[in-house]
């Protein structure tokens, strides 16, 4: 089965991320799509394994498949917490509704240490942009503060929102590089030792409820299986679209 068919026939959840979720879309922002696909689980019995991941076939398109999907908001990746709260979706069937349901079966306070490290990396980058060219990039800049925020009122409500709401203005300020470096790196500062703080004391689980999760996957499994095996439209297509991306 060709990936662009597992993204056509068989996504779960579909929305739209980046700026445009963000609430900080300007003229010219992209579209950035991501979604879920459920791979039939007859596919998982042959030599050739379906894809973890699919880019594609629309342009600013990324698709993952449900498990690993799973895996990955288990541990709390940033990305994928995120994906999970969009507030434009596009689609879901009454499997990604399902889906949808355990959302904050995978918050827990492994948020913190996820997304500091994420912002650390980031920063870094911002860094070395300064070193080489003498100023960052605004837009990345904006969007890691932008993401500490997210972290911090993630931690101190247990509840994780993508819109910026009132930090809009603040934030577009920072992209168009009317806000210093040295402002910029103090929020910053500011934000990550509020969400230390925030850790200690957040109503979130010390851990993600990986039963539930499991167990979800596996009814859903088990109910594919039972499906008729899907038509073969070759299978050297699967075999091209592993390792696509660095997800």
């Amino acid at each position: 089965m060709h990936p662009e068919t597992l993204v056509r026939d068989h996504t779960i959840y579909a929305c739209v991320m980046g700026s445009r979720a963000f609430g900080l879309a300007t003229d010219g922002s992209d579209t950035d799509r991501r979604g879920v696909f459920l791979a039939p689980t007859a596919l998982f019995w042959r030599f050739d394994k379906p894809p973890t991941h699919v880019e594609g076939p629309q342009e600013e398109q990324f698709s993952w498949e449900l498990e690993r999907f799973c895996e990955l908001a288990l541990r709390a990746n940033p990305n994928i917490l995120e994906c999970l709260h969009s507030p434009l979706v596009e689609y879901v069937d009454d499997t990604g509704r399902e889906l949808l349901a355990l959302r904050e079966a995978f918050l827990s306070r492994q948020a913190y240490e996820t997304f500091t490290r994420y912002a650390l990396g980031q920063r870094k980058k911002l860094e070395a942009d300064i070193r080489v060219h003498g100023a960052p990039r605004w837009k990345h800049a904006m969007h890691l503060v932008r993401l500490l925020i997210s972290a911090r009122d993630l931690l101190r409500t247990g509840r994780l929102t993508i819109d910026v709401g009132d930090h809009r203005e603040p934030l577009l300020a920072v992209k168009r590089g009317e806000v210093s470096w040295p402002e910029v790196e103090t929020w910053m500062t500011r934000l990550a030792d509020e969400a230390e703080q925030a850790c200690h004391h957040s109503p979130l689980p010390p851990d993600p409820d990986r039963r539930r999760v499991e167990a979800f996957l596996t009814r859903v499994r088990r109910a594919s299986a039972l499906q008729p095996e899907p038509y073969d439209e070759g299978v050297q297509g699967v075999v091209g679209a592993r390792g696509v991306g660095q997800h």
